[in-house]
């Protein structure tokens, strides 16, 4: 018996249901693979946001906040380090490279960012990418910024604007550096990280908004300090919010990173990038459950709706069975058929969303890279997705069970007859 050849001529016969069901299946599969990707590439977008460095270091923090406010610009320093620490520190001749980090002001919502050449030489991103710029270069003078990919696009700034900063971080600041503006000397390429978010100046120009200010208040008339003035003096740097560091080998990360939190001369914090993202995704792991759930509910839908379709109609093919039966079909060749009938379209389901995924990606990936900083490669599916599309699979066959036992005993019961 052509078993198959039997299946599809059935499933043919019922063209709108099975299209039906066959789509149910496709978008509920096609939403658990889309979550599963959007997942995995969330989190290899957090991991892929700092790729070269070895240790994050600051002032005395969890490892957590200490990555979050040094890497992600969420949420501010307890204190800040001090200048001649981090310069003793990075010094050492084990350490390749150090890059500093000074955060405290914003401009329009975007955190700015104080650091020095080592940023745009040494930093790296996702599978260690530099940065590039799509136009201009690093920020040199004392007033020169650079803007973060989203910066410029969303405000529509261009090379030689000129942009005023603001003190703190709220999004709408009352309190701006107007008497010390700034000019836009170069745009950094997309990344898909915070870096795309941020405006990048000089550790000197960070001082320099700040050097008539005094313990946090804005300066007087008498004590005003303007641009001309600031660009004669000689800026010493005080403090950093963080840095980041490279080791020569990397049999002395561990050794320096206990060095670092043994610091005498102040208390401070170093970890390694990578385990403090471990750690957050520790405590962020209940929302990729809650996701996991969801789509695995999705799917349940799905294979539900192919069971009704399935039991619903064998009312109404009990006389296709028992013809079956008269061309010398046996009631195990009914159960056959109705498995081979959920196995089929459960596979044609899965490919379906398969395709609705990878349409969807082709479609929308540069726009979602854009708006949330996500990049989802378009590859081919992982292992895992294969686990998972195997298993949906067994569970629609095992789906068509129920169905196929009721037909199994409607074949007994009715033998070359149907009662009606």
């Amino acid at each position: 018996m052509n078993y198959l050849r039997l299946t599809l001529a059935s499933l043919r016969n019922r063209t709108l249901t099975t299209t039906l069901t066959v789509l149910s299946i496709g978008l509920s599969v096609g939403l658990f693979v889309g979550v599963e990707r959007m997942r995995l590439a969330a989190r290899e977008s957090f991991q892929g946001t700092v790729s070269g460095a070895q240790i994050l270091a600051g002032a005395r923090a969890g490892s957590v906040q200490l990555l979050l406010y040094a890497i992600f610009h969420i949420g501010n320093a307890t204190r800040n380090v001090t200048y001649k620490s981090y310069k003793d520190i990075s010094s050492n001749p084990a350490v390749e490279w150090a890059i500093p980090i000074s955060l405290g002001d914003s401009y329009r919502g975007f955190r700015v960012v104080g650091t020095d050449q080592n940023f745009y030489k040494y930093y790296q991103f996702r599978d260690r990418k530099s940065l590039s710029f799509e136009s201009g270069a690093p920020a040199s003078d004392i007033f020169d910024v650079v803007l973060g990919a989203d910066v410029a696009r969303s405000l529509n700034h261009s090379m030689g604007k000129e942009i005023v900063i603001s003190h703190g971080v709220a999004e709408k600041s009352l309190i701006h550096h107007d008497d010390k503006p700034f000019v836009v000397k170069g745009i950094l390429a997309k990344t898909g990280t915070p870096i795309d978010r941020s405006v990048f100046i000089t550790l000197e120009g960070m001082e320099a908004i700040h050097i008539d200010w005094k313990s946090g208040a804005q300066p007087s008339e008498e004590e005003h300090v303007d641009a001309q003035t600031v660009r004669k003096m000689k800026i010493q740097i005080g403090a950093i919010t963080a840095f980041l560091m490279r080791m020569k080998s990397p049999g002395q990360i561990l050794r320096y990173q206990r060095t670092i939190n043994d610091y005498a001369a102040e208390p401070l914090t170093a970890v390694t990038p990578g385990a403090a993202l471990q750690e957050l995704w520790q405590t962020v792991g209940y929302a990729e459950d809650a996701l996991r759930i969801i789509s695995v509910f999705v799917v349940l839908v799905g294979l539900s709706g192919m069971f009704l379709s399935i039991y619903t109609t064998l009312g109404e093919r009990r006389r296709e069975m028992a013809i079956l039966r008269a061309l010398g079909a046996r009631a195990y060749h009914i159960v056959m058929l109705l498995l081979l009938e959920a196995a089929t379209v459960t596979i044609a389901g899965c490919m379906v969303g398969v395709g609705i995924v990878y349409a969807l990606l082709f479609a929308f990936q540069p726009w979602i890279e854009t708006q949330f900083g996500i990049f989802i490669p378009v590859q081919l599916l992982s292992p895992a997705e294969w686990g998972y599309l195997g298993i949906v699979i067994v569970c629609g066959i095992l789906t068509g069970l129920i169905p196929a036992f009721r037909a199994y005993r409607n074949a007994l019961h009715d033998g070359l007859s149907v009662r009606v």
